[in-house]
């Protein structure tokens, strides 16, 4: 049975543990005069008195946080930057959508109202990737253990489909327009909302662009820039409706200068198939990150070699990366050493290597004593 005294030291050796700072280190970053009274050991920077007593009852190395792991590593900042960015071109699509579709109906234009209902498409994709990225900071539970970072992917994949749906329903359209020769336009008014239309997805566009790119800051390291995938789908819907509002503005100056209606479903027709295609480097991404694919920024062979060549490490087998989420990458590997070699001192030298090098903080490390026989076993043999 588990006493009050354990309990006790178990807690005790929890907050010795928490230190992350050597005594040298402080002074190295004059936090401390070497000279000083107060320098003779780090807890006397420290107003918690239990703390000092725990350090000094328990001896143990004190770890820097790069030798430490999980959620102290972390923070939202990009998702929350991400979320701002969403905010704002829902606000500014949801003013243009009013006036899209008003100016549509008078000019009777399919061209128009079909970027009007192409730009509702997206602001509902804004809402489903602005919720998906509020779920996706909920945190881990026993039922889901990896929490909630999917949900951002789930999002992109829904507001993807959103499109490609639509698109498919203005291509039929244009192609019964120019059927049934329904091609009666008002140019004038067409002229006017088209210019608004690239004006507008002009700014989105730019807003989307400068929110695309967020860093990802780490306790003592600041990783590379990545790209939150909700907003690159947001980019790419308004990069669509702003080829879009091209098209439509040069079919309404050639129906004003030539009376050539037929450039109205056309317009239709072919920048719908454009929006299709830049759409697929998105779900590209998010094809990798369901499958559980290595991140491109990941090199997968250096990680491999950089392991092997590790003190004691004699060989490396079940290596897997892949990534929880655009912006998360987890690694799981097997290190075989030799049995004469101090096992705790390679797993810190891995994780320093990982963690340090790679910037991948979400990793599990087994280790294990070398045997002859995997050298000749399938399942030991590096991918």
């Amino acid at each position: 049975m588990r006493t009050a005294s354990d309990g006790h030291k178990n807690e005790n050796a929890l907050v010795a543990n928490l230190q992350i700072k050597t005594h040298h280190q402080i002074i190295d970053s004059g936090m401390l005069d070497e000279h000083s009274d107060d320098s003779r050991h780090p807890s006397s920077l420290l107003e918690n008195d239990q703390l000092a007593r725990v350090t000094a009852e328990f001896n143990h190395p004190i770890a820097t946080i790069d030798e430490h792991c999980h959620s102290l590593l972390l923070t939202p900042n990009g998702d929350r930057h991400a979320e701002r960015t969403l905010y704002t071109v829902a606000a500014l699509s949801s003013v243009f959508i009013l006036g899209e579709f008003t100016g549509g109906y008078i000019a009777h234009s399919l061209a128009i109202m079909t970027d009007a209902g192409h730009m509702l498409s997206d602001l509902l994709s804004f809402l489903v990737s602005i919720f998906a990225i509020r779920i996706a900071r909920n945190p881990a539970n026993k039922r889901l253990s990896f929490g909630f970072d999917r949900a951002e992917i789930l999002g992109a994949t829904i507001s993807i489909i959103i499109i490609w749906i639509l698109t498919t329903v203005l291509i039929m359209l244009a192609i019964q327009r120019i059927i049934n020769q329904d091609l009666e336009v008002d140019v004038n008014v067409m002229l006017i909302t088209a210019s608004m239309g690239v004006a507008f997805n002009l700014l989105m566009g730019l807003v989307l662009h400068r929110g695309k790119h967020s860093h990802t800051h780490v306790v003592g390291v600041h990783s590379h820039k990545s790209s939150n995938v909700n907003v690159r789908a947001a980019f790419i819907h308004v990069l669509g409706d702003f080829v879009q509002s091209i098209g439509v503005l040069v079919a309404a100056i050639i129906i004003k200068f030539t009376a050539w209606n037929l450039a109205d479903p056309i317009c239709t027709f072919l920048f719908s198939i454009i929006v299709l295609a830049t759409s697929i480097t998105v779900m590209r991404d998010i094809f990798f990150v369901l499958m559980e694919g290595t991140p491109r920024h990941v090199d997968y062979n250096q990680i491999l070699s950089e392991l092997m060549r590790l003190d004691g490490v004699e060989a490396v087998h079940n290596l897997h990366v892949w990534s929880l989420n655009m912006n998360k990458t987890a690694l799981a590997v097997h290190l075989a050493i030799d049995q004469n070699h101090d096992a705790t001192h390679t797993l810190k030298e891995a994780n320093r290597l990982i963690r340090s090098k790679h910037r991948i903080h979400l990793s599990t490390i087994q280790v294990e004593p070398y045997l002859s026989i995997m050298g000749s076993c399938e399942f030991c043999k590096p991918l």
